[in-house]
C-alpha cells in the first residue's frame, strides 16, 4: 500500500494555528479519536468552559497523568457540586514523591486568586500579572467553577491572530469517519468532543453507502 500522511492532534493543533483545520483520521477506537479531537480543543481557549478537573480525594499520580496527557501545567480541584477548593498545579508537585497522597493536602487553597463571570482576556491578564500566577479560574456567585482563563492561553492568542477558532475561542478540529457499522456510534463521541466537522472518508467517494452515511449523520446530527 502507498504511504499516506495523517492528521492526529499535533498537527491539527498546528494547522488551526495557521487558520487551517485538521481532520483527525479513523484508523483508531472510539475512545482514541475522540480523545484527539478533546485535547485539540482543550489545546488553547479564551476561557476554558468545561475545564478538567479533579475531586479532593483523587491522587497525585492521577493528576499527574492528566497533565502530561493534555500538556497542561494544573488543574482545579472541585467537591462533588462542582465548588471549587482550590488548584493544583506544577509548582504544588514539583518536589513531591508520594505519587499516592490525595492532592487536597497538595493542592493550593489558601490566597486563592479568581474572578467573576463575565471577566474580560484584558481584565485577566492584568489580574495574572498582578499575582504573578499562570491560571485564573472563573466561578459565578456560588463559588462554582465555571471556567478557567491561562496565561498561556493569552500569549497564544496574541502569537496567532489567524488561528481559526469556534464560537468558544477554542481551536477548530474535524475528524474522519466511515460506513462502518458503528460509525454513528464514533460520531456521537466525536460530536461530544465538540468536533467542528466530520468528514465520511473512503476510497470509494461514488459509492451509495458513503451517500447514506452522510445523509444519516446530518439526520442525527443536525444543530
Amino acid at each position: 500500500a502507498a504511504p499516506v500522511t495523517v492528521t492526529e492532534s499535533a498537527m491539527a493543533i498546528a494547522l488551526a494555528r495557521d487558520g487551517g483545520i485538521g481532520i483527525i483520521h479513523k484508523n483508531l477506537s472510539i475512545e482514541r479519536q475522540a480523545e484527539e479531537v478533546d485535547i485539540v480543543k482543550r489545546s488553547e481557549s479564551g476561557m476554558i468552559q468545561q475545564p478538567i478537573t479533579l475531586g479532593p480525594d483523587r491522587s497525585l499520580r492521577e493528576a499527574l497523568q492528566i497533565m502530561r496527557k493534555f500538556h497542561i501545567s494544573g488543574i482545579p480541584v472541585v467537591d462533588a457540586q462542582g465548588h471549587l477548593l482550590g488548584i493544583i498545579t506544577d509548582r504544588d508537585i514539583r518536589f513531591e514523591s508520594e505519587l499516592e497522597r490525595p492532592i487536597a493536602e497538595i493542592m493550593t487553597k489558601e490566597n486563592l486568586v479568581t474572578a467573576p463571570m463575565g471577566t474580560t482576556l484584558e481584565q485577566a491578564e492584568a489580574i495574572l500579572q498582578r499575582n504573578k500566577i499562570e491560571k485564573l479560574p472563573v466561578i459565578d456567585k456560588s463559588g462554582k467553577l465555571k471556567g478557567l482563563i491561562t496565561f498561556k492561553d493569552i500569549q497564544k492568542k496574541k502569537r496567532h491572530p489567524l488561528a481559526a477558532k469556534d464560537d468558544a475561542g477554542r481551536l477548530v478540529c474535524g475528524a474522519a469517519v466511515g460506513i462502518a457499522a458503528n460509525t454513528l456510534e464514533r460520531a456521537e463521541a466525536l460530536v461530544q468532543a465538540h468536533v467542528d466537522v466530520v468528514v465520511v472518508d473512503t476510497a470509494h467517494g461514488h459509492s451509495q453507502g458513503v451517500l447514506d452515511m452522510v445523509r444519516q449523520i446530518k439526520q442525527t446530527f443536525r444543530h
